[in-house]
């Protein structure tokens, strides 16, 4: 029952078409086989590669206590963020370019030095990190009506679909993450609100699972990769036409908006 050949084109001819694919464990990929999953990810990953797409850094899933009590699972996952994901501060991005988008604020980590070493230590992370920003991950799903399991967002990449990063770089120092407040607004309204205390207890507890997972891997983070640290909050489905502000305490905020569904 195991076919990642076949699960890779079924996700990217979804995202390609904008048609979602059904499910795909107990069908494609055996239920709770999630090193199938980061096989089928990995393919998608190297036809980005192939079609001149650049690395820019990951994204980190799964940060939530109750997210994982809901997939079952006790640990986060990852996916790949490349150059073509990103978009800028502000920015209006085309509804067509997603299938079933939502939005959440996040913290995104941004490094000064290579992560490589197996097992990392709190001071090894202070000193990699260069600085922090304020940023919002639009997730999207090529799985039909968001029906995920931890197999089916691994093997799509995370769930992962664009990102935006604020423009007010932070150094560690200077805030505390844990206690950074959160405050997801659409047209003026609080629609999420979290804390850093959210994500893993601190973000920095997901950026230690996640370096020292990929420098086990062999593809340790490296000088310069951008890491979105996990959700502070609930995340949003995407009203067309709508804009959207994160404001995080000490880091300041990001915004995005979309374009209407007739907008050309």
């Amino acid at each position: 029952m195991i076919d990642i050949e076949a699960a890779a084109r079924e996700l990217t001819e979804a995202g390609e078409s904008g048609k979602p694919c059904p499910p795909l464990r107990g069908r494609l990929l055996p239920e709770g086989d999630v090193e199938s999953a980061y096989q089928v990810q990995q393919r998608q990953a190297q036809a980005r590669w192939d079609r001149g797409e650049r690395r820019v850094g990951a994204k980190i899933g799964l940060t939530s206590r109750a997210v994982q009590e809901n997939f079952g699972v006790y640990q986060p996952d990852f996916g790949v963020l490349t150059d073509v994901m990103a978009v800028g501060d502000g920015v209006e991005v085309a509804i067509g370019r997603l299938l079933q988008p939502r939005v959440e604020a996040e913290i995104a980590f941004v490094l000064g030095a290579d992560l490589a070493e197996e097992r990392i230590t709190t001071v090894d992370l202070i000193r990699a990190v260069d600085h922090v920003l304020p940023a919002i991950e639009i997730v999207d799903s090529r799985i039909a009506g968001w029906d995920i399991s931890i197999v089916d967002t691994v093997a799509d990449n995370a769930s992962s679909g664009l990102f935006v990063l604020g423009t007010t770089p932070r150094r560690l120092a200077d805030v505390d993450l844990r206690l950074c407040g959160m405050v997801l607004e659409h047209a003026g309204e609080p629609v999420s609100v979290g804390a850093g205390a959210a994500c893993l207890g601190n973000p920095l507890h997901a950026l230690e699972w996640l370096a020292g997972t990929l420098a086990r891997a062999g593809d340790p983070l490296r000088a310069g990769d951008v890491v979105l640290s996990g959700a502070l909050g609930p995340m949003v489905p995407v009203t067309p036409g709508a804009a959207y502000e994160a404001r995080i305490s000490g880091l300041g905020s990001v915004r995005v908006s979309f374009e209407g569904e007739g907008d050309e």
